[in-house]
């Protein structure tokens, strides 16, 4: 069976999470993935935890599957020469240095493309290349608070939150692969490689969608709604008998139907409810009289009777009812490899369900420099110049 992206060879010389979850994905999807690290491996989320797995970070694990990985000290000549060669015979380069450091090193763009001009480069940095910001580091909290997404996030009691995940280092990840893919595809045509700027900050702006262009249209700041719409009502959680769910009615027919689950037909008519527009306006009356009409039921009870009349519904569930969902069983989203220090290790699985060329495991997420020898050795290099560079801490 072949792969959608297999022959593309990736050179990761990325670090926490934004880059090598980019990477992961393109390695799901066939292609050949090489992390490099520095001699010992220099991957900061190998210490993030607990929890461990026989000494394996969980958060490194989360990211770094379908990866070999060799161990390189990018500041020595013999190190910087090992990089050239790989790039000479590499379709992406993948990196998340800080701007500038990749050009201090003599490991640039230019530099690359020299030695193959079909190497697509793609940059990810907190701020871009470019602007007045570009030399500063980039973390994602700082990003989410610098973003605006921290100011609708949350509630008046809460105050501005972040997102329980790194959610601007995921969508620049997203980006980085849909920007590379690009890149290679346009070289079809070309010939040519290009080079792709990708900032979380700027990430983490397109992310604002309806919400920013509430504000780019009226020029009014928007207040933090927790979890409710700013555009639509009633969009937002509830509370039943014995749990909260979510009720997200996108239109007037939804409204009506709810009205008749409820057993409260008369609100289709009331002028206050009957448009969107009206439900916007008037949204604190209405959600009172929502969640007393709630609260009388179970969740379960709610979710049958939403199911029915079509309306969107779900419950709030934690991460033991998710991994327990016979659904996502069915759509193959946990899988586990077998790890030669952790065992067995479970993770997450992939959302990509391409019919001819399906996402695979090939490799767990390697140990610093597990896939060093061969890699060096493919490259040409002869055992005793192996050891050498490793006598000298090139690898």
């Amino acid at each position: 069976m072949t792969a959608a992206l297999e022959g593309i060879r990736v050179l990761d010389l990325t670090r926490v999470l934004a880059g090598p979850y980019c990477s992961m994905i393109l390695g799901d999807l066939g292609a050949e993935v090489i992390k490099v690290e520095a001699p010992g491996g220099s991957d900061d989320t190998r210490k993030w935890g607990p929890p461990f797995q026989e000494g394996v970070s969980a958060y490194y694990l989360c990211a770094n599957r379908n990866k070999q990985s060799i161990t390189v000290n990018l500041k020595s000549e013999a190190g910087k020469e090992i990089i050239k060669k790989l790039v000479q015979e590499s379709d992406v380069v993948l990196h998340n240095f800080k701007t500038g450091t990749m050009e201090r090193l003599g490991l640039d763009y230019e530099t690359f493309r020299s030695l193959n001009p079909g190497i697509v480069f793609c940059s990810i940095t907190g701020f871009g290349e470019t602007g007045p910001n570009k030399n500063l580091p980039g973390y994602d909290f700082i990003i989410q608070a610098m973003s605006g997404l921290m100011s609708i996030t949350g509630d008046d009691d809460s105050g501005p939150q972040k997102l329980g995940v790194a959610i601007t280092d995921i969508l620049t990840g997203l980006y980085a692969c849909i920007g590379i893919q690009a890149a290679l595809l346009e070289r079809t045509h070309s010939g040519e490689g290009q080079k792709i700027d990708l900032s979380l900050y700027d990430s983490a702006v397109s992310a604002l969608i309806n919400i920013g262009s509430n504000y780019l249209m009226t020029g009014q700041v928007p207040e933090r709604l927790g979890n409710h719409h700013a555009n639509i009502v009633p969009y937002q959680t509830f509370h039943s008998s014995d749990g909260e769910m979510v009720i997200a009615v996108g239109n007037d027919h939804q409204f009506a139907a709810l009205c008749h689950v409820i057993n409260q037909t008369h609100l289709i008519f009331d002028t206050r409810f009957r448009t969107n527009p009206a439900r916007v306006e008037n949204r604190k009356e209405l959600t009172k009289i929502l969640q007393i009409a709630f609260s009388t039921q179970p969740t379960t009870y709610w979710k049958e009777k939403c199911h029915q009349a079509n309306i969107p519904f779900g419950p709030i569930q934690t991460l033991k009812e998710v991994v327990n969902d016979g659904h996502l069983e069915a759509r193959g989203m946990f899988v586990s490899a077998d790890h030669p220090k952790a065992g067995q290790v479970k993770m997450i699985g992939s959302p990509l369900k391409l019919s001819k060329t399906p996402t695979q495991i090939k490799q767990h997420p390697p140990e610093p420099g597990e896939h060093t020898m061969e890699i060096l050795q493919a490259l040409g290099y002869t055992p005793s110049q192996i050891e050498n560079l490793r006598k000298s801490n090139t690898i």
